[in-house]
């Protein structure tokens, strides 16, 4: 993970990242990825997941340092490195920075330009900014969780992704990105709030519209893009695999229909009340021939057919391998930096940082002496 021709296009951005776990390491890794400096103030004691680090990716392109917040000296050392950084990304609980002596004030006291990144589940205010929570939670109170999923059957987990990556790490990195470019034009920094719950609930804009509108339904398993359509769902082949259709358009539905061998007796596309015949119809047409059959009979066409795949298999797949959009690193499998730029590329530069592996080194990059003689 060396060598790279291109040290990205947020090269020369240096982002203090106190450590935590879910969408505040994934922020950081982001930008990472697209070239900033990202030391991570990793803390003495291990990581509460017990992962390996040489396997925590969200680490990677990062360097670390271990500093004790807890002791006299950890705060001004952290002080150290934010008076010489452009961003700051933690992800306490509302007012633990600021006991520790990291906080919003202490920060912008040292370096007025600053960003600092706040990233929580419920945000800095509101009647449940103090409790404890993970991904499932806020995507439930958001609005989102209970979107997803049949509608005779639970709510489905879409992993950690949908709060915790989308409506958390991405909308902070936004916030970050925006807040650095009124800080370069105007010299002031300011404190970004990204919270999973907000990031969630604007995730759902559009679909608001057609609340409004008339065109969605306030359930699950029932609108044309929860699965409630049958030309937008996903069925069981004849093997167990899965294949995901996504023929909304005319055209393209006339291609699926085609293809599939409907028949010209089936009930047409958007004739809703005889959805479930249609259902059944389809359904019973997969079932007939295996997913990998499917595939072939689908593959060139506009009928907007693919295979669901595992992890493994998507990183195999023809189309993503030519794309790089897989790469192996340090024996791991893992997906490369996106998105894609064509002068600055990012890259995967450094293999995930073990806890206070770079202290000389951070301490002599950026100019923090002290930072070093505490290590040892």
């Amino acid at each position: 993970m060396s060598g790279a021709t291109s040290p990205g296009p947020l090269a020369g951005v240096r982002v203090v990242e106190l450590a935590g776990i879910g969408p505040g390491p994934f922020a950081a890794m982001l930008l990472a990825d697209l070239g900033a400096d990202v030391v991570r103030v990793d803390r003495p004691s291990p990581s509460p997941l017990g992962v390996e680090p040489a396997y925590d990716l969200t680490n990677r392109n990062k360097r670390s340092v271990l500093i004790d917040l807890k002791a006299p000296e950890g705060p001004g050392r952290v002080l150290d490195l934010v008076e010489r950084a452009q961003l700051l990304i933690e992800g306490y609980r509302p007012g633990v920075a600021e006991r520790l002596g990291v906080g919003p004030e202490a920060c912008l006291a040292r370096n007025p330009a600053l960003v600092y990144g706040r990233m929580t589940g419920w945000g800095q205010h509101g009647p449940l900014a103090d409790r404890a929570g993970h991904d499932i939670g806020y995507a439930a109170v958001a609005g989102v969780l209970g979107m997803i999923g049949a509608p005779d059957a639970p709510p489905a987990i879409p992993a950690n992704l949908l709060g915790d990556y989308a409506g958390g790490s991405l909308y902070l990195v936004v916030g970050l990105l925006a807040a650095l470019h009124h800080a370069r034009t105007t010299g002031a920094g300011q404190v970004v709030d990204a919270a999973i719950v907000d990031g969630a609930a604007h995730l759902t804009s559009m679909l608001w519209g057609l609340l409004a509108a008339g065109h969605w339904q306030d359930r699950r398993g029932v609108n044309l893009l929860d699965g409630g359509a049958p030309c937008y769902a996903v069925y069981r082949a004849a093997d167990g695999g899965h294949l995901a259709v996504g023929a909304l358009e005319p055209q393209f539905y006339a291609e699926f229909a085609r293809l599939l061998e409907l028949g010209p007796d089936a009930p047409a596309q958007y004739d809703t009340a005889r959805w479930p015949e249609l259902r059944a119809r389809i359904a019973e047409r997969f079932a007939t021939r295996t997913r990998a059959e499917w595939e072939a009979v689908f593959a060139g066409s506009d009928a907007c057919v693919e295979p669901v795949l595992t992890m493994g298999q998507a990183a195999a797949h023809e189309h993503l391998a030519a794309r790089g959009t897989y790469v192996e690193a340090g024996g791991i499998t893992q997906p490369a930096p996106a998105p894609r730029f064509s002068a600055t590329p990012g890259a995967l530069r450094r293999p995930p940082a073990r806890p206070g592996e770079h202290t000389a080194e951070v301490a002599r990059d950026w100019g923090v002496p002290a930072l070093d003689s505490e290590a040892r």
